[in-house]
């Protein structure tokens, strides 16, 4: 940028009237001998023009948009829940923040779910919110997929996961998808056994996972963790397993804090709150608090070899969008697979005990049974 204005502050001195040398190119360039005066007043007049024809084509960027030729574009798919709008405030906030490199949301296609009234009534909202913002409203995922280089799976329905993960897929687009990945584990698995094949990378997580407090106890600041107590709200929807719908955020940092290795699980569920218990390979125990009524809230307790203390405040979504930009510059998923599937076969065996009447239900058993109920079609 330096360079550019240093260019242009050159060009001004040489078509300055003082300029010996401006007088002999200014005389050549016009024929009829126009009057210098004259020349070089039209030479101001275009300047701001010239200036900024120079920069589009030596920086590739208006700065009216700050979009450019360099940009890692990202696409939306999915405008019923607030995380798009938020997501795209973020990536796109002026000035840009560095850490968040060249990634710019420039597209989205609205829907999303047509059927969960709480999600589909906020479409057209965020649809507005977004074209206000100057993003390209797309009629289809094939459009979209034409336009951008990587794409915020943000349909807030896990049941159309599946079906629009599949466009992305195919279009060999890395991909971020946003909470619950399914609405039932044998799509979790589905959606990460077709990118593994098509060796596109993909990566889900709830935003808590990347709470400070959360990072440091995964990362062994505070000591050798032996266990964990998460709780956060769990409000459920009908057409997903229980805890998919909201009740992963409080999985989420549970496992962030332990680390993959759960064997079994346990339920206890009344209509306001749920209690699942995990045993850990190793001996350790973690539990999930889910609340449905009095105060909500996202935190826990860790128990490590040297302390007891609290995992912290939840920090916003501004961790995780950090994290989905060096995801979409490096091509490197932030998560391994097999920890994002366990998470949510730890969920599903949750459910299972539950309708078991609270039996230990091991996550064995939960991948095997989502292998046999897989569909011949599928990978």
């Amino acid at each position: 940028m330096l360079t550019g204005v240093v260019i242009i502050q050159s060009l001004s001195g040489l078509f300055s009237d003082r300029s010996s040398a401006a007088r002999s190119a200014l005389l050549a360039a016009f024929p009829f001998q126009l009057d210098l005066v004259i020349a070089v007043r039209i030479y101001w007049v275009l300047k701001p023009l010239l200036s900024f024809v120079f920069f589009v084509t030596v920086f590739g960027f208006t700065a009216g948009d700050g979009r450019g030729e360099d940009i890692f574009r990202i696409g939306i798919i999915g405008l019923d829940t607030s995380h798009s709008p938020a997501f795209t405030k973020l990536f796109n906030q002026q000035p840009p923040v560095p850490e968040l490199g060249p990634c710019r949301v420039v597209a989205a296609y609205p829907y999303g779910s047509r059927t969960i009234k709480s999600s589909a009534d906020r479409i057209p909202q965020y649809t507005e919110q977004l074209r206000e913002l100057g993003i390209e409203i797309c009629d289809s995922i094939a459009d979209l997929l034409q336009n951008v280089d990587g794409v915020l799976l943000e349909t807030n329905d896990g049941s159309l996961h599946l079906e629009q993960a599949r466009e992305v897929i195919a279009a060999g687009k890395p991909m971020f998808v946003d909470k619950p990945v399914a609405a039932q584990f044998t799509d979790v698995v589905a959606i990460y056994d077709l990118a593994a094949k098509a060796d596109v990378p993909i990566f889900s997580c709830s935003s808590l996972r990347y709470s400070s407090g959360a990072q440091a106890l995964r990362a062994g600041e505070h000591g050798k963790v032996l266990g964990c107590d998460a709780y956060s709200p769990c409000s459920l929807e009908p057409s997903h397993s229980d805890l998919f719908w909201y009740g992963i955020h409080g999985v989420e940092t549970l496992f962030t804090v332990m680390g993959p290795g759960c064997r079994s699980v346990t339920r206890t569920q009344t209509p306001d709150f749920d209690v699942v218990v995990g045993r850990w390979a190793d001996g350790r125990i973690g539990t999930f608090r889910g609340i449905r009524r009095g105060k909500n809230g996202y935190g826990g307790t860790a128990f490590t070899d040297t302390t007891i203390r609290p995992i912290g405040d939840y920090e916003g979504y501004r961790p995780l969008v950090l994290e989905i930009a060096k995801f979409f510059q490096t091509g490197k998923p932030p998560i391994d697979p097999a920890e994002t599937i366990e998470l949510y076969a730890f969920m599903t065996a949750a459910q299972a005990s539950s309708e078991q009447g609270g039996i230990p239900i091991t996550i064995a058993d939960v991948m095997e049974q989502a292998s046999a109920d897989r569909p011949a079609t599928e990978p």
